[in-house]
């Protein structure tokens, strides 16, 4: 049987926070029932089938000290309209980057974990 994700779980210093700029770029909610488990966890997703894989947000002591070894790149229409739209719900636009043909824009959330947005592929 071959493997599926599960979950994208981010270890966090506010799980509130960063859920709500990741549903907010995604177009999503916050699962109704996160805010009863506690500060230490919040969800988008668990138990919905419109939502594939889930995405947990657990809080962590420790601070985040180093560039992400896994990140998303995401693609959309128009990366330049979505790249502002993002700054505009508290992510970083970090460079724009060109390389083998392809272009995209790298980010930070608003913990600083980083993503990159693309459009299309050509």
């Amino acid at each position: 049987m071959p493997l599926s994700i599960a979950n994208i779980t981010f270890d966090c210093e506010e799980p509130q926070r960063v859920a709500t700029f990741w549903a907010a770029a995604l177009g999503l909610e916050i699962d109704n029932g996160s805010n009863e488990f506690s500060e230490f966890f919040v969800s988008i997703g668990i138990g919905r089938d419109d939502v594939a894989p889930n995405w947990l947000f657990i809080k962590v002591p420790e601070d985040k000290l180093a560039k992400n070894r896994v990140h998303f790149d995401l693609e959309a229409e128009d990366a330049a309209v979505e790249v502002d739209r993002l700054v505009s719900l508290g992510a970083s636009h970090v460079a724009d980057m060109v390389e083998h043909g392809h272009e995209w824009s790298v980010m930070n959330d608003v913990e600083g974990n980083e993503f990159c947005v693309s459009g299309p592929p050509a």
